[in-house]
Parts: structure tokens; C-alpha cells; sequence
């Protein structure tokens, strides 16, 4: 084969790989999203507003979820030590299936300074699809805990998504014996009482008829 043919060659068997891994991928649209926070803190009401990003990386049956906020937003009367602040936050998802998915990240790495806005650390979590199908991904409440006081941050201009992905659910286990399987329904304690007693006030009433139809055949016979 001349050099000319397999240059061409590799470059075919390049571009068919390109293209594989591109449709294996998960399609996704992400955006940086501004988010208008209003938080009820300690010393009364704020408000800020902070970029947000979310990303989804896959493992196992999940995505791993993260969320980075650009901005601060809320601060501090008095200064907080280092490991003083712990955020958390939610994530919503919407499309295929609604869910909530809880985030965390750890405590400020640095001292912050008295009214300096917080900069709040990556929060991450794992969302486990249980449909498959397009959905999406967008900032929910946030909570900060420091000094043993909850600042509570609720996005209040309805922020759209930050992540559109195409997920895929885990498949079910397989249930023993197999789905096609007939089985008989089983019944406790309670069930079976209940089938007693109505076994009983069947004979029960049957009785009573044998007892009213031997009494009227009497009756007959003797008249």
C-alpha cells in the first residue's frame, strides 16, 4: 500500500473513532445561569446574586452532580474561622422525572472576614436516574450553617437550568423465578383471621337456615 493510501486510511479510521465516541457521549447543554438569592439570615433579610454551574460526570448507575457558585451571597457580622461555614444546597430535576437532590460541600477553607461576602465551596451529590429520558437541572434552595445559626437562600427570580442531559436508569434486578411467574399472594396473621371468621359466619349462618327450615318442616308435619 502506498504512503498516500494509508495516510488516507488512518485519517478515515480516525474520523469514524471521533464519531463513535461522540454518539456514544450523553448529549448535554449546560449554561451558567445567574441565580437571584434572597436569604433570611441571623441579622435580618439579604439578598445577592451568583453565577451558578452545574456539571454531571457518570459513575456507576449515577451522575455526579456539581454545583459552583462564582460569587458570594451573603456575609458574615463577625468573622469566620477557618471550617466555620458548612453549605448545602438542592438540586432540582425536572423532565423525564422530578426529583430533589441534596448537594454538600466542605467548610470554608480560609478565614472569611466580618462583612465580606461568603464564597461558598463546590457542593456535590449523586442523582441515580430512575427513568431514562431528557432532563434537566437547575439551583434550589441553599443553606449555610455557621456559628450554630442556618442562613436559608431561596432563588427568587426562577432561574432557568443550568444542565440539560440525556440520562439512562439502571436496570432493574431480576426477581427470583422470573417475572412471568405465577405466584400465590400470601397472606399473615390478620388475613387469615379474617378468613376464619368469615368462614365461621358462613357455616354459622348456615346453620341458622338448616335450623329455620327444620323448624318450619315440623310445623308442617305436624299440622
Amino acid at each position: 500500500m502506498s504512503d498516500r493510501k494509508r495516510s488516507t486510511a488512518l485519517a478515515l479510521a480516525s474520523a469514524v473513532a471521533a464519531a463513535a465516541v461522540l454518539l456514544a457521549a450523553p448529549a448535554a447543554r449546560a449554561d451558567v445561569v445567574d441565580v437571584a438569592y434572597d436569604c433570611k439570615t441571623p441579622i435580618g433579610d439579604k439578598s445577592a446574586v451568583s453565577p451558578i454551574d452545574i456539571k454531571a460526570v457518570k459513575e456507576g448507575d449515577g451522575y455526579k452532580l456539581t454545583m459552583t457558585f462564582q460569587k458570594g451571597v451573603s456575609s458574615s457580622p463577625v468573622e469566620l474561622g477557618k471550617g466555620a461555614m458548612s453549605p448545602g444546597a438542592v438540586i432540582l430535576v425536572d423532565g423525564a422525572e422530578k426529583a430533589s437532590v441534596p448537594v454538600s460541600g466542605a467548610p470554608n477553607p480560609e478565614a472569611v472576614p466580618a462583612n465580606t461576602p461568603i464564597k461558598i465551596t463546590d457542593l456535590s451529590g449523586t442523582y441515580t436516574p430512575k427513568k431514562t429520558g431528557k432532563v434537566t437541572f437547575t439551583a434550589g434552595v441553599l443553606t449555610i450553617k455557621a456559628l450554630g445559626t442556618t442562613t436559608t437562600c431561596t432563588p427568587g427570580n426562577s432561574p432557568k437550568p443550568s444542565l440539560e442531559l440525556e440520562v439512562t436508569a439502571a436496570a432493574a434486578p431480576a426477581q427470583p423465578g422470573g417475572a412471568g411467574e405465577d405466584t400465590l399472594p400470601q397472606t399473615g396473621p390478620a388475613d387469615s383471621a379474617l378468613a376464619l371468621g368469615t368462614l365461621g359466619g358462613t357455616v354459622l349462618l348456615t346453620g341458622a337456615v338448616g335450623v329455620l327450615w327444620l323448624t318450619r318442616r315440623g310445623r308442617r308435619a305436624r299440622s
